[in-house]
């Protein structure tokens, strides 16, 4: 029964997707039926452009597929390539597709829906629909926005927008946070959602009022409804378990990249993903060097790798990698003693670009370090959200590149056989469970020590009771 029922909301699917007009909202309902069958961290990302602007056509995700922060986009990218570059970004706290079905005037009385200006923003222009999107995608989506123009956004609010004489030929990047209301009262979230409605209503008429072409995003950071059911995809097993995934997913069993010096290995360097990214004609070109490094049958070029007791050095060569005919990825680190901890430490100081004769230098000292007998690891590695990596000189073109690792590995000494040493971990000891627990048991420790205090203080009443005292006489009378 389970797999008719699949198959009848994707035939369902395929039949929407040739309305247009004023039947993309139906488009959504069906959408919204689909939803049911995916995992509990989807989010529906729609976008539009104003009138007489048309988003590039973009071909549909399949059905129960979730789009990832990469495919996001390439989504973004390709549909935005001829939109205006004045972008609005409606962030809402929380949206699951289900709230359009609910709130939504889809499948009754339109004039019932909470999401007026939306809808009529919808029919009247062209529109991109992605139903189910990874949550840490659309977390994201304001950086990836970002990326397009080269420009930092601006927090805004109607009141605010009102003021401003945006220029058309200017790019900007205005985001508007929008509210969301989850709770057993469903009459309230209903009205935080018409709210939300006019205040995309108010912004969509200052912008036509100041005749400023735009496209806009409408999305959430997190679910609104948590699905319980999961992809049977996602329970699929895998034989690493040191650098397991944020989600869940085990990663992609291949070994590090491994550097041996007169026969035994003196650095290991992994990574989960490896993405360096170059400013190009006003646009960040990215290129995925992970197929490249890793894997199965793949053998990376290590010339000008060398390692000492004290001195490390791991050199990634590549070919054809953004149209560089040599291209190289370095990594310096060093072993130190300081005295302070009395300890030899180890420290990756540079990480450094080579291409076709130019340098681009980051400095990661500060950030990546660990003592000289252990490896360093750390969930995500980047230059340019939360950086770890910063430039090491103005001089160089390090402002134009970016560089970031997920899953990032490495040691560079006292390598014994081909296994990581144990993880020096970038996060902090005390994390927010563990503040949790030593503040609760503070405070019962409070309480019992009050407690203690009050019972020892306690003393026996005597006023009445003293067998040393006088006897009361009572005097008889006949």
């Amino acid at each position: 029964m389970a797999g008719d029922d699949v198959t009848a909301r994707r035939r369902k699917m395929a039949a929407v997707r040739t309305l247009s007009g004023n039947g993309r909202m139906i488009l959504l309902a069906f959408v919204c039926v689909l939803a049911t069958v995916l995992g509990d961290e989807q989010v529906p990302v729609v976008a539009w452009a104003s009138d007489g602007f048309v988003l590039s056509p973009v071909n549909a995700p399949s059905a129960g597929h979730t789009v990832s922060m990469d495919e996001l986009e390439s989504y973004l990218n390709r549909a935005m390539s001829t939109t205006p570059h004045n972008l609005l970004l409606f962030l809402q706290d929380k949206l699951s597709v289900d709230d359009f079905t609910m709130y939504g005037g889809v499948f009754g009385n339109k004039q019932d829906s909470v999401f007026h200006n939306l809808e009529a923003a919808l029919r009247s222009s062209s529109s991109l629909w992605l139903p189910s999107v990874s949550s840490s995608a659309t977390a994201s989506v304001s950086t990836l926005l970002q990326n397009q123009i080269d420009t930092a956004p601006l927090y805004m609010n109607p009141e605010t927008l009102a003021q401003l004489r945006l220029n058309a030929s200017v790019a900007a990047l205005l985001v508007f946070r929008l509210p969301y209301s989850g709770g057993p009262d469903m009459m309230s979230a209903k009205e935080v959602l018409s709210g939300n409605d006019e205040v995309i209503g108010q912004v969509l008429s200052i912008m036509k009022a100041q005749s400023v072409p735009y496209t806009a995003v409408f999305t959430a950071l997190r679910p609104s409804r948590v699905i319980e059911e999961a992809s049977p995809a996602v329970h699929s097993v895998g034989s690493r378990s040191l650098l397991q995934s944020r989600h869940g997913e085990p990663p992609a069993p291949y070994m590090p990249v491994e550097f041996k010096e007169k026969g035994s290995t003196c650095i290991l360097f992994w990574a989960e993903k490896l993405v360096v990214s170059q400013y190009q004609s006003g646009k960040w070109e990215r290129h995925d060097l992970t197929s490249k490094t890793f894997g199965e049958g793949v053998t990376p070029d290590l010339t000008g790798s060398s390692c000492n007791e004290t001195h490390s050095r791991l050199v990634l060569n590549y070919v054809d990698v953004l149209n560089f005919h040599s291209f190289k990825l370095i990594f310096v680190m060093n072993q130190r003693h300081y005295k302070v901890s009395a300890r030899r430490w180890f420290t990756m100081d540079l990480v450094q670009l080579e291409y076709d004769g130019k340098k681009a230098s980051f400095n990661a000292s500060r950030h990546i370090y660990a003592p000289a007998e252990y490896s360093y690891r750390c969930e995500s590695v980047s230059s340019s959200r939360y950086p770890q990596l910063s430039p090491h000189s103005a001089k160089d073109n390090a402002n134009e590149w970016q560089i970031s690792f997920d899953d990032f590995q490495i040691q560079g000494f006292n390598v014994a056989g081909k296994d990581f040493s144990y993880a020096n971990d970038c996060a902090g000891f005390f994390t927010p469970g563990i503040w949790m627990g030593l503040v609760t048991s503070l405070l019962m420790v409070l309480v019992l020590t009050y407690g203690l205090h009050m019972i020892m203080q306690l003393r026996t009443m005597d006023r009445f009771d003293d067998p040393k005292g006088p006897a009361i006489s009572v005097p008889q009378t006949e």
